[in-house]
């Protein structure tokens, strides 16, 4: 069951799904971090691929968060482990390349929004997404996608200082290993966003349509 406040939160007039890092070189067969890639193909992408069709349909506006790393690295981290592993990776999601491109099967050229950076652990700090959604008229996001590790935790946060509501279907979101993705679900992001599964999620957007 549904509770009315959710179905509230996620009015399509005020909302919009972002995904974070759903692109070929992220999540396709051949992944900068082939370990992250194997989970979320177990079940998360499955959900991620009801949501961002499903959000279109009741008129959720949806923007893809992505990462790119030029080729010869120029404007990107290199203070932290995590940015000298992707430098090492045969993958480079270099602007333009196919690697870089959101997943086609969740892309609507027509319709969605891309927001993307050069640096960074996160979506949102110091890119467009904020200044998108705040055009957008949006007071609620529903963050989906990877890590909960770093760029996922990182969203959530960021939404959070910038006074936005936060909706994470959990089954909807991975990290590695999944344990931990659980423990930070249930211990930090339980504490800033409102937590639910991609079910009730679609209900509540149901709901809110059917009382149109």
């Amino acid at each position: 069951m549904v509770t009315p406040d959710l179905a509230a939160l996620v009015d399509p007039a005020h909302t919009a799904l972002v995904t974070s890092e759903c692109q070929v070189g992220v999540l396709g067969e051949s992944a900068i971090f082939p370990e992250l890639a194997a989970v979320a193909r177990q079940s998360m992408l499955t959900h991620v691929r009801q949501l961002v069709p499903a959000a279109r349909q009741v008129g959720v506006d949806v923007i893809h968060g992505v990462a790119h790393r030029r080729a010869d690295g120029h404007g990107s981290n290199r203070n932290a482990r995590l940015f000298m592993a992707a430098a090492k990776a045969d993958v480079v999601l270099e602007p333009g390349s196919p690697a870089a491109a959101v997943l086609p099967d969740l892309f609507d050229a027509e319709r969605d929004l891309v927001s993307a950076r050069l640096h960074g652990l996160g979506p949102m700090a110091g890119t467009d997404l904020d200044a998108l959604l705040r055009n957008l008229d949006v007071s609620t996001v529903v963050v989906v996608g990877v890590s909960v590790n770093v760029a996922v935790i990182n969203l959530v946060m960021d939404a959070v200082n910038l006074d936005y509501q936060v909706v994470v279907p959990r089954d909807a979101v991975a990290g590695i290993p999944v344990e931990y993705a659980d423990q930070v679900i249930d211990n930090t992001l339980s504490l800033l966003a409102t937590l639910t599964t991609t079910s009730d999620l679609l209900r509540a957007w149901n709901v809110m349509v059917a009382q149109r």
